[in-house]
């Protein structure tokens, strides 16, 4: 049996307001229409649902019984249809945002807070992944946007992007366990030494077996990890140097130092929001401006600015399209 929504729409107004002028009114059609949509009803279910009289309307039990089942449908419709304009102007729903550890600890998590003061019938859920993992959500539909290491290799080219800010990883050891502050390296006579990085699930592992494959050099960390904050306390208590984005070294760190390398080894990365784009205009646009305003905590270790001075650039045309 063909099901028509309208049909049932006006049945519902008259038999919530027991008045076809009233229901016209509600629907902002004639009153005759919604006499002629009655009849139409009436005679597709082979069934009376109102007792007509000149004073007033009422249903028949056929129609009582019809009410019951319509209401209901009729709720769910106008709580889906409330869902979705709440989303669109930022009075409800909910917003599925994917991110690492790192970047929810030393970016997102500020934000959040803001965002979530502003607009608290919003609700936020943060799915927690590598950055590899974030893309691979973003592409079967699980997040609404992202914000992710790049270079990343999941990362479709079919995404709206905009560039937050870009960063420079480091490596770094303890003073009292390496005695090395000071002196210029090899990405060879790094090897020489216990590496402790990030596991192969994350960008910066295939970020830095790349940069050691173009060189002819074989990476084998030593240590593998989930964690950057774990590297750091393993590297402070000497177990290894440790290859990790410099914003997340503590600042005026004594036990720490970062290690100089000879020549430009270590590109720029970035982080990036990216969404699908026919999310894009549906998305709250005062997260997108939270997220543009980011400035990006660099850490006073005086060793810090000689690091990012000998970092290589990479240019931006190599970066995926930016929203502008």
């Amino acid at each position: 049996m063909d099901i028509n929504y309208e049909l049932y729409k006006v049945f519902y107004h008259v038999a919530v307001t027991l008045s076809f002028s009233e229901a016209s009114k509600q629907l902002f059609i004639s009153q005759s229409a919604v006499s002629q949509s009655i009849k139409v009803l009436e005679k597709k279910l082979n069934q009376p649902l109102f007792i007509r009289s000149t004073k007033k309307v009422q249903l028949t039990p056929e129609g009582e019984i019809l009410l019951k089942h319509i209401e209901p449908a009729m709720n769910l419709i106008q709580k889906g249809e409330n869902q979705l304009l709440e989303a669109h102007t930022l009075n409800g729903g909910q917003l599925r945002i994917g991110a690492s550890d790192t970047i929810c600890r030393y970016y997102l998590v500020p934000y959040l807070k803001q965002f979530h003061k502003e607009y608290p019938n919003i609700h936020i859920k943060v799915i927690n992944h590598t950055s590899i993992e974030c893309a691979k959500a973003l592409e079967n539909g699980q997040t609404d946007f992202i914000i992710a290491n790049y270079p990343n290799s999941a990362l479709a080219g079919n995404l709206h992007t905009r560039v937050i800010n870009e960063f420079h990883d480091v490596f770094v050891a303890s003073r009292q366990a390496f005695d090395l502050e000071g002196k210029e390296l090899t990405l060879e006579e790094l090897l020489k030494y216990p590496i402790m990085m990030l596991d192969r699930k994350s960008t910066t592992s295939e970020f830095l077996h790349q940069i050691f494959q173009k060189s002819h050099l074989d990476l084998v960390p030593e240590i593998e990890l989930s964690s950057n904050d774990l590297l750091i306390d393993l590297a402070r208590i000497g177990l290894g140097i440790a290859f990790v984005p410099d914003f997340c070294i503590p600042a005026n760190d004594k036990d720490l130092f970062i290690l100089e390398l000879q020549k430009n080894f270590l590109p720029v990365r970035w982080w990036l929001l990216s969404m699908k784009a026919f999310l894009y205009p549906r998305l709250p646009s005062s997260l997108w401006i939270c997220c543009k305003m980011a400035t990006f905590h660099r850490s006073s270790l005086t060793t810090r600015q000689t690091a990012a001075a000998t970092t290589q650039t990479v240019p931006r045309n190599h970066l995926p399209p930016v929203l502008h």
